[in-house]
């Protein structure tokens, strides 16, 4: 990536929502490394001017030490505050942006298919909204800030030093700008590989690790565990080796900046000396000037640092930004990343066409027109499997209409409703469906507050609105302690199966799409339950598409049409009145 797409990103990433936290923490932190740079300069003039002060007694007496005394008290306290506020602004400014990416880049990754890529590669999603997001802190934090502060400092530097000479003064803030702009650089190419091998031998480390953990009484049963033990050994050595070569890239550009530090204070004696012999500063000034010199090299070593892991973060922004670029276009493919997201699919939407879901969607609530779903000569097969799962399917669902799929287990009727969700490409054939959402037998919440469940289905939604469709779900009665900041359990702790469900159809309603796709909706629930359930859905539905797998009469009676499967084939397609639809009606398991 180029220069120019790295600062892109930064503005999107840093200056779009925070921009007043950002520049507030640029600004905080150059006054501390200032304040310094005064603080040190100012305590080793009043300390030499008093040593030459007190060589007499009528200097002794006439030197003024309140004055300097009270701007070193200014100094100190004024650091001390600016060092406060900064962390506090840039901390928070950096912490609020991760976790707005986090959601972001979780939301982005939610799209058709994702389940099943992230089976296939369970630790990659972790590392990219741990690892790499945090990755990226360094950006702001260790990169941006320093050389704000380093470019600050060369500035006061040159006005302190130019106040005795300009050409001291010009000279040395160019030296400081130039070892600035050369180490930085410098360190980040000399690190860069160990930094990548670092992150990369790190995520190989700990996917090993994980699976030795987990699968240890399997590869115990199969004899593989010594051969899994020694391959982790492996890849920690090789780890160790890359920590190794990231440690020796530190320590030359430890090395380097000792090297460049001393010449600027060697040449800031030099240069202090000669002014002294012309008479033009005293002891004290030619203190001051060599140790302001020595203070402007502070704020050099932080951005040093920074550089170290620059490998990293660009490996991170790398790896994030062609998910970051889809979040600001209008069309974000699914295919642009390959990382999948867990959870209900239900946060999914589908839509045939490329454009966005999210970016023609209505207002929250509201869904759009209803289409047809059209599927011509459709095949569906699952990733790997040698025959069609669904072959040869012909199905017309009109707009707005109420479908029960029916059959017995593995009829394929889950799996059509995976194939309307987009979870199965179509091999053949035509495959025209509309946004949807599937609501599918499994309801995943998550360790997080009730807003936080629910904003997974739209974090535009505010508090009136998360309100009003908990109170559509039937939870407006729920006991919650903190309200929407009530916070759950792993996997929805805290809840009853009930209220999970009912948590879920909640999240099902904030999403505009014109589809639901209900696989079992009640299914494991009573029969009270069930009813006030159902009967909220359909009630709800209003002029949606809804589709629904069941083998449950209670289910089945909300239907308007019922449409057999067996073994992935349309056998039955009944309507509402014809006598077949009350005979595949009373076929299905009683409530």
């Amino acid at each position: 990536m180029k220069r120019r797409a790295y600062f892109h990103l930064f503005k999107q990433l840093y200056f779009r929502q925070r921009r007043r936290l950002v520049v507030a923490g640029i600004a905080l932190a150059s006054l501390t490394v200032l304040a310094g740079v005064g603080l040190l300069a100012l305590s080793g003039w009043f300390i030499a001017a008093t040593a030459v002060a007190g060589l007499t007694t009528a200097t002794a007496l006439a030197f003024n030490i309140f004055g300097p005394s009270a701007g070193i008290r200014l100094l100190t306290l004024s650091r001390t505050a600016a060092r406060y506020g900064e962390r506090l602004v840039t901390h928070d400014a950096t912490l609020a942006v991760l976790a707005d990416l986090r959601g972001q880049l979780f939301l982005g990754w939610a799209r058709p298919q994702a389940a099943r890529r992230l089976l296939a590669h369970p630790a990659r999603l972790l590392f990219r909204l741990t690892t790499d997001i945090d990755a990226l802190d360094s950006l702001y934090l260790r990169i941006a800030v320093p050389l704000a502060s380093s470019v600050a400092v060369a500035a006061l530097a040159g006005l302190l030093l130019g106040v005795l000479d300009w050409r001291l003064g010009l000279f040395f803030a160019a030296w400081l700008l130039v070892c600035t702009l050369w180490v930085a650089p410098w360190q980040a190419r000399l690190a860069r590989p160990s930094a990548v091998r670092r992150t990369v031998l790190g995520e190989r480390f700990r996917t090993h690790a994980i699976d030795l953990v987990s699968g240890q009484a399997d590869l115990l049963m199969t004899g593989q565990l010594p051969r899994q033990h020694a391959a982790l050994l492996r890849e920690e050595t090789a780890l160790a080796r890359a920590d190794d070569e990231h440690h020796r890239a530190e320590a030359s550009g430890i090395f380097a900046q000792g090297i460049l530090t001393t010449i600027a204070v060697f040449l800031a004696l030099l240069a202090a000396a000669w002014l002294m012999e012309q008479g033009r500063i005293d002891v004290a000034l030619a203190t001051l000037c060599v140790l302001a010199v020595l203070a402007a090299f502070e704020p050099m070593a932080a951005l040093r640092r920074g550089m170290l892991d620059w490998g990293r973060t660009q490996l991170a922004l790398a790896r994030l930004a062609p998910r970051l670029e889809a979040e600001t276009t209008p069309a974000p493919s699914a295919a642009s990343d390959p990382i999948p997201t867990p959870g209900d699919p239900a946060l999914a939407p589908r839509s045939s066409t490329p454009a966005s879901p999210m970016a023609d969607a209505p207002a929250s609530g509201f869904p759009p027109p209803a289409t047809d779903i059209r599927l011509r000569g459709a095949v569906f097969a699952q990733p790997g499997a040698a025959t069609a799962t669904l072959p040869t399917l012909n199905l017309h669902i009109a707009a707005g209409e109420r479908v029960a799929l029916i059959g017995h287990s593995g009829a394929g009727k889950s799996t059509l409703l995976m194939a309307l969700a987009g979870e199965l490409p179509s091999l053949a054939g035509e495959c025209a469906t509309p946004p949807s959402t599937w609501l599918t037998q499994k309801t995943d919440l998550f360790h997080d507050s009730i807003r936080a469940n629910l904003r997974l289905a739209d974090r535009q939604a505010g508090d009136e609105r998360l309100r009003q469709v908990l109170a559509q779900a039937g939870l407006g009665d729920l006991p919650l302690p903190q309200g929407l900041d009530t916070v759950l359990g792993e996997g929805g702790l805290g809840l009853s199966a009930g209220q999970g469900r009912r948590l879920a159809l909640a999240r099902l309603l904030l999403r505009p799409v014109s589809v639901w796709l209900l696989d079992e909706p009640t299914e494991a629930l009573d029969a009270a339950t069930a009813k006030v359930l159902l009967d909220t859905v359909f009630g709800l539905a209003g002029p949606r598409t809804v589709v629904m797998a069941t083998h449950l009469r209670r289910e089945a009676r909300h239907a308007d049409r019922l449409i057999e499967l067996i073994s992935g084939r349309v056998t039955h397609d009944v309507r509402r009145g014809d006598p077949a639809f009350e005979l595949l009606l009373s076929s299905l398991r009683f409530d």
